[in-house]
């Protein structure tokens, strides 16, 4: 998958206030230009599964919509398996599926669930024996049974979400977008999903492009990340680099033998301390060129019975990505 200087451009009305306004803009319209996705361009290797993130309005789904083939760019080029998604070719449908976490499970609300998937299995001219196999795997994967002869209405979303995950997938795609696909899911459910697709990536080589807010999704899944932001990507590169680029901090969790009245202030920022022990754990925030020599002060000075070093948790290197925007 390829994607050169894609952009897509929108022409949205513009609608000032009061009665004059409205009655004029019924003659008159007028417009201004958003740039949803502006000069994006990335590549994705086959058996790949990369977290594609940004805060709301970043331009995360009008790209899952281009690459997909539901919108047509204004700019730039793609290519994924070797067509141009939004000439809608289908040889190009049938081997990759976009699942959206909002809209989960199409079709008739009022079909069962195996009437849905053999719909799918005739639209995607699956044969049946393929599709049986499938079928079976999914379902032992996904704890489908229970849900084969229920109409689509009467499920839950997490029931939802699960059999539009299989309904996406009985066709096998080489290419599979995620667009929240764990929204509003229980933790058991989610971490289903998350084993699901990890195992279905391995299995198949398949490349999946996911984006989520929720970070222990990205963490379990992602080696590796691209960050958009305003429609621009501003940063592509292993899930590992990103808090050294981001946070300019690392935790010292400090557990001691023996130990009380330290001076935690010479060390570092106390982020969290244990009141009720002398022992500890503290943890300490410390600049990232400092770590070497606070370490080493705290061996040589304390009883330490326990230290680690680590990165902040993604959930706030991402928070500050948010709020601040990457610099």
């Amino acid at each position: 998958m390829v994607t050169e200087k894609l952009g897509m451009t929108y022409r949205a009305p513009v609608r000032r206030s009061g009665l004059w306004a409205a009655l004029r803009s019924v003659a008159r319209r007028e417009y201004r230009q958003v740039d949803a996705v502006t000069d994006l361009s990335f590549e994705l290797a086959a058996g790949e599964v990369v977290g594609f993130l940004g805060p709301n309005g970043a331009g995360k789904s009008t790209t899952m919509k281009m690459l997909s083939g539901i919108l047509h760019p204004t700019a730039g080029e793609v290519r994924v398996l070797g067509f141009t998604p939004w000439r809608r070719q289908s040889e190009y449908l049938q081997q990759m599926a976009l699942v959206r976490g909002s809209q989960p499970m199409g079709g008739p609300a009022e079909l069962t669930v195996m009437d849905a998937f053999r719909y799918r299995q005739v639209l995607y001219d699956v044969p049946d024996a393929d599709f049986r196999a499938n079928l079976a795997e999914l379902g032992e994967l996904l704890d489908l049974e229970p849900l084969l002869n229920r109409q689509v209405r009467a499920l839950s979303l997490g029931e939802r979400m699960r059999t539009g995950l299989a309904s996406a997938l009985l066709y096998r795609p080489r290419v599979l977008f995620l667009d929240e696909p764990s929204i509003g899911l229980d933790v058991s459910a989610a971490a289903t999903l998350r084993r699901f697709v990890a195992g279905y990536a391995a299995s198949t080589g398949a490349t999946v492009l996911l984006t989520s807010h929720y970070m222990a999704e990205v963490e379990s899944l992602c080696r590796r990340v691209i960050l958009i932001d305003g429609g621009r990507l501003q940063y592509d590169g292993p899930l590992a680099t990103l808090a050294g680029r981001l946070s300019p901090y690392k935790r010292v969790r400090v557990t001691l033998a023996d130990g009380a009245g330290v001076a935690w202030e010479e060390f570092g920022e106390v982020e969290a301390i244990d009141d009720t022990s002398a022992t500890g754990p503290v943890t300490l925030r410390v600049p990232r060129d400092d770590v070497p020599s606070v370490t080493s002060r705290l061996l040589a000075g304390l009883a330490v019975a326990d230290l680690a070093v680590e990165d902040p948790p993604l959930e706030t290197v991402m928070d500050r990505f948010y709020r601040d925007g990457a610099r």
